[in-house]
């Protein structure tokens, strides 16, 4: 039998959190979490915004597992963050750099999961955007930009 062992969630504290927000700003132009980051495994960041602290979290994962909190917003990626959809979403408002507008063609092959085969002139994680809808994070390389969508999210084609 293979029982996994528990990995519990990190409530990242205020210079841990700044961390990730400075990094957000010189990625994004994001200058402000709002609420709690937590931390699973050395990579996932989800966002808390509800009523309880950290100490309360805490003294909760003493009685029970917590395999999230919150809204999962983003990941960790070696030096570099990559927003989720709903965290690019959440943070739309804050968002000022590095943006990648997408046209209706674009937009229905990067919806469906293909990479996008264009020169940006950029590298490193790009969040795409059509018109007013942010739509999670692609990575800019030399010839394509990669797609992160995950494929129970990607749109499906009609046969």
């Amino acid at each position: 039998m293979n029982i996994q062992k528990f990995n519990p969630l990190k409530i990242l504290n205020s210079s841990e959190k700044k961390e990730i927000e400075k990094q957000l700003e010189n990625q994004f132009g994001i200058e402000k979490i709002p609420g709690i980051i937590a931390q699973k495994g050395k990579e996932r960041l989800f966002l808390f915004t509800g009523n309880l602290n950290p100490e309360d979290i805490k003294r909760l994962e003493e009685i029970i597992i917590i395999e999230r909190l919150g809204i999962y917003f983003a990941r960790i990626v070696g030096e570099e963050i990559r927003l989720s959809i709903e965290g690019t979403q959440i943070l739309k408002n804050q968002i000022k750099k590095n943006i990648f507008e997408l046209n209706e063609e674009y937009l229905n092959s990067w919806m469906s999961g293909q990479d996008l085969l264009l020169k940006t002139g950029k590298k490193g994680f790009l969040v795409m955007k059509y018109k007013n809808n942010f739509l999670g994070c692609g990575k800019a390389s030399e010839e394509k930009i990669g797609n992160f969508i995950p494929k129970n999210r990607r749109l499906k084609e009609r046969s």
